[in-house]
This record gives structure tokens, sequence and C-alpha cells, in this order.
């Protein structure tokens, strides 16, 4: 059952009133053409394309029907161009938000997911994470071989869980709006509701409808002070928390290392963070918890 209720304002009508796109061998070369564009912008967060970055061969094999719309998707997902725009930019977790979203079209649904795409992206490479989730059953029953990936958390389908729709409005600002422009930067949007098992209310995209909303993680208002010198004593108790990388465990050598999250009050910030100074971290995100 797709949303017709306030699409508008949730920003969902241009996905509301269009099919699924889908592509065949026997297909005409405009079809493929519009399957192409279509692909481009999904996979590619609706990001700016510049006619040198288009894959052109891969473009010729699709439209001559030697590839599928599924191996074109895989193609893009694993190209210097998607890697450029999402892998090296971003922190690991949002990378797996992002995958989640431009591969099979939905949120994750729990940290258990994003602790499993994080281990097989350290484990294996990024390349075989990418195809976990073009090689997923999910995938093959949603998409198959024929159909462009598309944000199927907006629409009620079996399978799916409810949580997948609110949380799909952290990742998804509106129709018009590109993953690399949000104002909330290379962050994680989902980490600290994951962690703890919980879902945000709904922020609608920035002027949607009628009603215009500014996305900030967790629904706060953008900080108006450089981090660390508050300029109220409100910050006072309050719990912030602290993403890092690359932090290296007691007793294992300095090649072994992990991925931590750290919550702690406003008072033992400072200390903290130098703490994990000393340990090589690298702090990913600090937000308040």
């Amino acid at each position: 059952m797709a949303i017709t209720q306030s699409a508008a304002w949730l920003g969902t009508s241009p996905f509301n009133e269009q099919s699924p796109v889908e592509f065949r061998a026997k297909d005409s070369n405009s079809n493929a053409q519009v399957v192409i564009q279509a692909i481009y912008r999904h996979v590619l967060g609706n990001d700016y394309l510049m006619a040198s970055e288009r894959l052109t061969g891969l473009e010729s094999l699709l439209s001559n029907g030697n590839l599928t719309v599924r191996e074109f998707v895989r193609a893009v997902a694993k190209s210097d161009l998607y890697k450029g725009k999402f892998l090296y930019a971003n922190f690991q977790t949002r990378v797996i938000e992002l995958n989640f979203k431009h591969l099979l079209g939905r949120a994750p649904y729990s940290e258990a997911e994003i602790i499993e795409h994080l281990d097989r992206y350290e484990n294996q490479g990024f390349d075989a994470d990418i195809d976990s989730y073009i090689n997923s059953a999910e995938y093959e029953s949603a998409f198959g071989d024929n159909i462009v990936p598309y944000y199927r958390s907006f629409n009620t389908e079996v399978g799916q869980q409810m949580t997948g729709f609110s949380r799909m409005f952290s990742l998804y600002r509106g129709y018009a709006n590109s993953d690399r422009s949000q104002l909330a930067g290379k962050k994680s949007r989902l980490a600290t509701e994951l962690a703890r098992g919980t879902t945000s209310a709904i922020n609608s995209p920035s002027g949607a409808g009628k009603r215009v909303s500014t996305y900030v993680p967790g629904g706060k208002t953008p900080p108006n002070r450089v981090f660390g010198r508050p300029q109220s004593s409100q910050e006072r108790g309050a719990l912030y928390r602290i993403e890092v990388a690359g932090m290296s465990q007691p007793g294992y050598p300095d090649i072994r290392r992990s991925n931590r999250v750290f919550v702690v009050p406003y008072e033992a910030l400072s200390k903290t963070l130098q703490r994990i100074n000393k340990t090589g971290g690298q702090i990913a995100s600090i937000t308040r918890a």
C-alpha cells in the first residue's frame, strides 16, 4: 500500500506517482536510456553526474542486452565513481547506511545489520560487501535482474519492518536532494537509534509541502557554538555519544583495531577525547546522546 496521506509534506509524491523502472533485453534503446538514468539517480544518491564520469562501456552492454540491470547496478556500486562519492569521503557506518539505501532501497533495521556489513567490509573488502547486498535473497525478491532499485520503504511490502519507514526519512531528504549535500554531512544518521533499538520521529524533508524543516540528526536544532565551549550551562550533565574508528585494544597488536562507541557526560568529554587520542583512535563523530 503506497503512502497516500500527506505525501506532499513527506516529499514522497514522485515515488507514489510512478511504477518501478524495468528493462529487458528486447526493449528499445530509448527505454535503455531511461533505465540508465534511473540507475544513476538512485545508486548515486541523486548526486550530479558529469558526462565524463558516465560508465559508457557498461551503458552500451546494457543497451545491447548483454548486461542485466542487476549487473549494471553492481558495476556502478563497485566503480571508482561510487567509491569517490561515498566510500572514501565517509565514516564506515555512514557508508553502510548509504549502501542499504542505494542497493536495497531501505534503511537498516538493526545494529546487527550494520555490524554484519562492517565485519564483512573489514575482513573481505568493499567489493565483497557490495556483492552481499546484490546477491541477497532480499534483492532477488524485490528487484530481480531487470528492475532498477527504488525506495521500497515508502511502500508497505511483505517482509519489511515498519521501523524502516521512519528511519528512511533520516536518510532521504527530498526528491531534489543529494546524498552528498545534506546538512548533517558525513555523520551517521542512524547510529544512535540503532544502538538503542529505538525509532525516531519522522522529520520531513526541507521545503516539502507547506511545512519547512531543516534536518539535523535527532531533530535537534543546529548548534550555535564551537564544540567544547558551551554558551550556556545547559550542557552540564548532558550525555554525548563519541563514535571512534581505528582504536587499538589492550593486548592486541597495533594492526588489530576496532570501532567503538562511548557515551559520556559533558564533564568527562575532555578526558575521554584525550584517552582516545592516546590509543590512536580517530573520532568520527560527536553527537548528543
